[in-house]
C-alpha cells in the first residue's frame, strides 16, 4: 500500500518543508519531497489542505481513556483506551498503572506483553507509577496500596514480563538505589515520583540510575521553609541535574502555564516531554471516573474530598494547543516535546518520534488553529474524534 500526504507544512528534524509531501509504503515513511508532484503507484492520496504535518504524539504517562482504565488489566480495556487516545493524535503510548497490587501488575503486564507483540497497537511498554512511594506524597494514589520497596517483587515481575519499560519510585525510600541499579541493568527507565526527596536524595538517585522525573512539579517538594530557613526541594534537585529528563502534564491546570515556560526554559526541548496523565474519562463522553474517589471539576479530575488533583482529562491534541497558544512555546519545539523527546526517553527514536525516511509512519495533521485534522498511525489513516 502506497500513500502520499500532500499540500502541507511538514516538520522534519531539518526544519519545515512547505508544500511538500510524505510518501508512506505500508507502515514506513519511504520518502519526503519538497513538492506535491504525484508519485507513481500511489494507491491513496491524503490532501492536508495546508495543515501542519507533524510527527505523531507519544504519551509516556496515561492511565486510560474512552471510559476504560488500564488498571482493569483486560485486553478490551487496553485496546479501547489506546484507540480513544489515537483518535486525538497519540500514535504511540505507554499504558500506565497507578500504585497496584502485585496481582494487578502481573495481570496488566501479561495483557501488555501479548498486545506488544503486534506493533500496530502502538504500545511502547508498560509504565508502573508506584507502588513504592512516600505516603506523605500519595496524592491520588491509593494509600493502602503504597508499600516499601520489595526486591523479590520487582525482580520477579521484571524477569517475567518484557513489557515493563518504566517504573517510578520515591528515591528517599530504603532500597531505592538497589531498585534503580537493577532496573537500569534491565533497560527499564527509572523515574522519581510522589516524593519528598531532598536534593541530596536526588543526587544519590541520579548516581544509582534514576534518569527521569514523573509529572514534574506535581507530588514533589519545591523550595520551602523549615523553621526560619529556606530549603531546596525535589524540583530544585532535578533542575540541578541537567541530564535528567522531566515530563510535564500539559493541560494548563496541573502546572500553570508560567511554570511550564520556566521548565521549558530550564530543561530545554531535549530534556522535557509533555504528557496527559489522562484518566479513563479522557476522550470520553462519560463524566464518571473509573476510580469512585474521583470527580471532575474545572476541567480536571480531583479527589472527592478536595485534597488533591487526581489526573487529567486531556488528550494530546489539547496539550499541543495549550503549549503553543497559552504557554507561548513555538510549535516546532512543542512537536519535538510530544514526539522526539518521549521517543528518546523510551529508547525508540530510531523508529519513532520524527518524520524521516525509514521511520514508522506515525503522523498527525493540525490546521492553522491547531485543531486536529488527521491522524496516520503505522501507515493507516485513523478516523479522528
Amino acid at each position: 500500500m502506497l500513500t502520499q500526504i500532500v499540500n502541507g507544512k511538514i516538520f522534519t528534524p531539518h526544519g519545515w518543508i512547505n508544500g511538500g509531501s510524505v510518501v508512506i509504503e505500508n507502515t514506513i515513511i519511504r520518502d519526503i519531497f519538497n513538492s506535491c508532484a504525484p508519485v507513481d503507484g500511489v494507491d491513496k492520496t491524503i490532501d492536508a489542505r495546508g495543515a501542519y504535518i507533524l510527527p505523531g504524539a507519544i504519551d509516556l504517562h496515561v492511565h486510560g481513556g474512552g471510559g476504560r482504565d488500564f488498571m482493569e488489566t483486560t485486553e478490551d480495556a487496553f485496546i479501547e483506551a489506546i484507540a480513544a487516545h489515537r483518535r486525538h493524535g497519540t500514535t504511540s503510548i505507554a499504558p500506565t498503572l497507578s500504585s497496584s497490587t502485585n496481582k494487578m501488575i502481573d495481570d496488566a503486564a501479561t495483557t501488555c506483553d501479548r498486545l506488544m507483540a503486534d506493533p500496530m497497537n502502538g504500545i511502547l511498554g508498560l509504565h508502573l507509577e508506584g507502588p513504592y512511594f512516600n505516603p506523605g506524597k500519595a496524592g491520588a494514589q491509593m494509600p493502602e496500596i503504597i508499600r516499601a520497596i520489595n526486591p523479590d517483587e520487582y525482580k520477579d515481575l521484571v524477569e517475567r514480563h518484557s513489557c515493563i519499560r518504566r517504573w517510578d519510585a520515591a528515591p528517599e525510600l530504603d532500597g531505592s538505589e538497589e531498585f534503580a541499579r537493577y532496573l537500569r541493568s534491565k533497560g527499564v527507565v527509572v523515574s522519581i515520583a510522589h516524593t519528598a526527596a531532598t536534593p541530596d536524595d536526588v543526587d544519590r538517585a541520579a548516581e544509582a540510575g534514576f534518569s527521569h522525573a514523573t509529572h514534574f512539579y506535581n507530588a514533589m517538594t519545591q523550595q520551602h521553609k523549615e523553621g526560619m530557613y529556606s530549603k531546596a526541594g525535589t524540583v530544585e534537585g532535578v533542575y540541578d541535574h541537567s541530564e535528567m529528563t522531566v515530563e510535564v502534564i500539559g493541560d494548563g491546570i496541573h502546572v500553570p502555564v508560567r511554570t511550564i515556560r520556566l521548565a521549558y526554559g530550564m530543561k530545554g526541548v531535549e530534556n522535557m516531554a509533555f504528557i496527559t496523565d489522562a484518566l479513563a474519562v479522557a476522550a470520553s463522553d462519560s463524566t464518571k471516573a473509573f476510580d469512585e474517589r474521583v470527580r471532575i471539576e474545572n476541567g480536571v479530575c480531583v479527589l472527592s474530598d478536595g485534597s488533591a488533583i487526581a489526573g487529567s482529562i486531556a488528550t494530546m491534541d489539547r496539550v499541543i494547543k495549550v503549549a503553543v497558544t497559552e504557554a507561548g512555546i513555538p510549535l516546532e519545539d512543542v512537536a519535538r516535546m510530544v514526539a522526539e523527546t518521549p521517543a528518546r526517553i523510551m529508547g525508540v527514536y530510531d523508529r519513532k518520534g520524527s518524520i524521516e525516511r525509514g521511520k514508522d509512519a506515525d503522523i498527525i495533521l493540525m490546521d492553522d488553529n491547531l485543531n486536529l485534522s488527521g491522524v496516520v498511525q503505522m501507515g493507516r489513516e485513523i478516523e479522528i474524534a
